[in-house]
């Protein structure tokens, strides 16, 4: 039986992701919850803040969802103002993704709220920790 306690033991880990997945997304959960929005909503916001201009199957590439899945949250996101869709000067089958100055406020708070707990985590565990989480994270994100 292996020690509960034993920080190499997988089982560990993955109670640790748990548990400092929920204390990550709790606080934006919150304000997206004020605002009927939940946690695609967010993905959404957050992809399409980080990449103005996207397109429609650029941001489902990136999410790794169905045009079925994305359809009703992003036209929510447009209906309430938070996105905004524009047609492609190139193509205009290609519509192109950006945040509205509403969208970019919810985004931008959002993002301060995840940043700010994920920088007093770094600080406080040092850089070679920091280093070591991101390595696992981009391992973990390429399987």
């Amino acid at each position: 039986m292996p020690d509960p306690f034993d920080d190499r033991d997988p089982r560990r880990a993955i109670e640790r992701f748990y548990f400092a997945y929920r204390a990550f997304t709790a606080g934006a959960d919150r304000l997206l919850e004020a605002r009927g929005l939940g946690r695609f909503h967010h993905r959404i916001l957050y992809f399409v803040g980080r990449n103005p201009g996207m397109s429609v199957g650029a941001l489902i590439d990136a999410l790794g969802v169905s045009k079925q899945a994305l359809n009703a949250p992003l036209r929510m996101l447009l209906d309430n103002d938070l996105i905004r869709a524009e047609t492609s000067p190139d193509d205009r089958r290609v519509r192109q993704l950006s945040l509205s100055a509403q969208g970019q406020a919810l985004e931008a708070q959002l993002t301060a709220i995840q940043t700010d707990l994920l920088g007093r985590a770094f600080a406080d565990c040092g850089s070679a920790a920091t280093d070591g989480w991101h390595a696992v994270m981009k391992r973990l994100a390429a399987s």
